[in-house]
């Protein structure tokens, strides 16, 4: 398991969380605001997917 950190604009938030969320295993994101708060920190505790072989499906 391993965390994902982003900085991203405020309106992108949910589709980047979207988008991780299509590639990896992942939780809730957290969403903190940036010093400047013009931008959108995301967290998101991570784990790959596994491997889709010919067997498992």
């Amino acid at each position: 398991m391993f965390e994902i950190r982003v900085s991203c604009d405020p309106d992108d938030a949910d589709r980047v969380s979207q988008t991780l969320a299509a590639a990896f295993d992942t939780g809730p994101a957290r969403h903190y605001p940036t010093r400047g708060r013009k931008r959108t920190r995301l967290y998101l505790a991570a784990d790959h997917r596994p491997a889709t072989t010919p067997e498992s499906e």
